[in-house]
């Protein structure tokens, strides 16, 4: 498998890239500029700015448009992504920020947290039910990173980024609780740390690797599988799409790179991996 760069650099720091089945394109965030951008089928960029400080995450809304975690809570955008409705604060600690979420299959939507420098333990996971209450469901970490849940949903995948490790979470979806911890994965300090992240339709999970150039596979049962390097140090994150959701695309970061070390930091990748995402969730908020 080969990385393939398929936009111009477009992006400080691009995150969380998410599939739109709805729409049949890619949408992602140039995280601290509070920009959502759309990448059409002919591969134009549409930007749009959706908060004055930082975007971090978006998911479809069943009802039609977009939750998008926002620096300290979250914000609703129409189809269009230029009507922004604001949404509920999570927390007020001004030293901390949104930074990685998704939703659980009862259409909850779950974002993590860290602080905006890193600090050890500042971090927690809430949770926006579908009344729009926020509950926090994990607290003590530190770069909160990934979060995908099994098909089943009873199993969510987690990275806290500096412990190296992709954790499995028994998940009780009712009740929207985690039930239990264990390590799924441990990457290795050589490969990288693990950040944002996707998972495949056969229970693979696969990790961009920031300080690594890479996206690694690991298979249902932990395993490495894959390891597909890219041109650039800092690979933030990477989601299924494409119309058989067989494409893997991938965000990377000028964050941290010297400035003009890594001419194609803050473009978008993609790779054909042989193997179909599994479909997201929407929040039914």
């Amino acid at each position: 498998m080969k990385a393939e760069q398929i936009s111009d650099v477009c992006t400080f720091h691009g995150e969380g890239p998410y599939w739109d089945p709805r729409r049949g394109e890619l949408l992602f965030v140039d995280m601290m500029e509070g920009d959502v951008l759309v990448r059409h089928e002919d591969g134009g960029l549409d930007r749009h700015s959706v908060h004055p400080r930082l975007a971090g995450v978006l998911r479809g809304r069943a009802s039609g448009g977009y939750v998008i975690g926002v620096e300290r809570g979250f914000v609703f955008a129409d189809d269009s992504l230029s009507v922004i409705e604001q949404g509920p604060e999570a927390f007020g600690n001004t030293a901390v920020r949104m930074n990685d979420g998704g939703c659980d299959t009862a259409g909850r939507f779950l974002c993590g947290s860290m602080g905006w420098e890193g600090g050890f333990g500042a971090g927690s996971l809430y949770s926006l039910d579908a009344d729009h209450t926020v509950s926090t469901l994990l607290t003590g970490l530190t770069v909160s990173n990934g979060l995908h849940f099994s098909p089943a949903g009873d199993t969510a995948f987690l990275s806290d980024t500096p412990t190296g490790r992709i954790d499995a979470l028994g998940y009780d979806v009712d009740a929207g609780r985690f039930t239990d911890r264990r390590t799924f994965a441990v990457v290795e300090p050589a490969l990288g740390m693990p950040d944002g992240m996707a998972i495949d339709a056969e229970g693979g999970i696969w990790t961009a690797l920031y300080g690594g150039g890479a996206v690694a596979r690991y298979d249902a049962s932990g395993r490495l599988s894959e390891h597909i390097p890219l041109p650039v140090t800092n690979v933030t994150a990477c989601a299924f799409g494409g119309e058989d959701l067989s494409t893997l695309f991938i965000t990377t970061t000028q964050e941290n790179i010297p400035e003009g070390s890594e001419p194609q930091a803050g473009a978008l990748f993609a790779v054909e991996t042989g193997v179909a995402g599994a479909p997201l969730p929407m929040y039914r908020g």
